[in-house]
Order: C-alpha cells, then sequence, then structure tokens
C-alpha cells in the first residue's frame, strides 16, 4: 500500500491542493499529516472521496474543535494505529516518539522541524518537511510504499522526487 505523508501545510491552499493532486495521481491509500494544518478551510482540502485521511493536530492548530469537528480521524500526538499490516506512529514534534510508543512500531512520522527527512531502521522515521513552505521556501511530501517500506520525498514546486 502507497500512503502520503504531509505536514505543516500551514493554510498554504495551493501546495495542499497540488499535493492532493500528487496522492490522487500515485492512487495513495491513506494520506498521513502530522500537524499543523491551522484552519479548518485548510483541512478541507485534504478531505478526498476514496483516501483515508489520519492526521495528529500540531503546535499551530488554534482551533482545534473547529478541525475534529470537520474530521473525525484527527488525533492528538502521538497516535499508533495499524495500517495496511504495518503499525505506525504519527506525531507532530520528533520529542513525542518515545521509546516505549514506537517499539515494535515499523513506521514513525513526524513533522515540525519544516525540514524533510528519513531515518531508516526499525522504525523508519520519516519526516516529510513542510507543504506549506513558509518557512523554508521548499514545499515538501513524502511517499512511503508500506510493502517495502521505500520513501520517496517530493518537493510539490519543482515536482523533483528524491528516493531513498
Amino acid at each position: 500500500m502507497l500512503i502520503g505523508v504531509i505536514s505543516d501545510t500551514h493554510d498554504n491552499l495551493p501546495k495542499i491542493a497540488a499535493a492532493m493532486e500528487l496522492f490522487a495521481a500515485r492512487r495513495v491509500g491513506a494520506v498521513l499529516h502530522a500537524g499543523d494544518y491551522v484552519a479548518p478551510f485548510a483541512l478541507k482540502l485534504l478531505l478526498k472521496p476514496g483516501i483515508r485521511l489520519v492526521g495528529v493536530l500540531g503546535n499551530n492548530d488554534g482551533e482545534r474543535q473547529g478541525l475534529r469537528k470537520l474530521c473525525g480521524a484527527l488525533h492528538d500526538a502521538p497516535h499508533r494505529f495499524e495500517l495496511g499490516g504495518r503499525t505506525v506512529v504519527l506525531a507532530h514534534d520528533a520529542e513525542q516518539l518515545q521509546p516505549a510508543l514506537v517499539a515494535g512500531a515499523h513506521l514513525a512520522v513526524h513533522g515540525h522541524t519544516h525540514r524533510a527527512a528519513v531515518q531508516p531502521g526499525t522504525p523508519l522515521v520519516v519526516n516529510p518537511g513542510e507543504a506549506g513552505g513558509w518557512l523554508t521556501g521548499r514545499c515538501t511530501v513524502a511517499l512511503v510504499e508500506l510493502d517495502s517500506m521505500r520513501v520517496e520525498i517530493v518537493d510539490l514546486g519543482e515536482q523533483e522526487t528524491v528516493r531513498v
């Protein structure tokens, strides 16, 4: 199962739309969002029929009640769950990925730093970077193939792909 991983969208509607177009074109089975949507109107762009969304709230999500009302699949971070036969831990900040929580997990996802990074190992740790692009000027997301645990970091501005 291919999944899309996104974080720190910070209300950048054109980049959220570009990410969702990429995810739809690649036929992802689910999208994981590691927090910092900011407002419910931005979250609406992530809700697409046929694509499951699982997310956690970040430190810049001020309108939490409105976000949760719009999407019941938003959780406080960290959130541990099963997806495609794999155990996944989804957090906003890497500091939330405590050893006891990630023990036995296959994939750990976080955002917050606005810098894309992949740490091989068990679990595989993926930070998709910032989709919003406000801090670094780069708008990145990740694609993770759960069967092989292969990761692609995609720059939405350049549609540049780095396979890991």
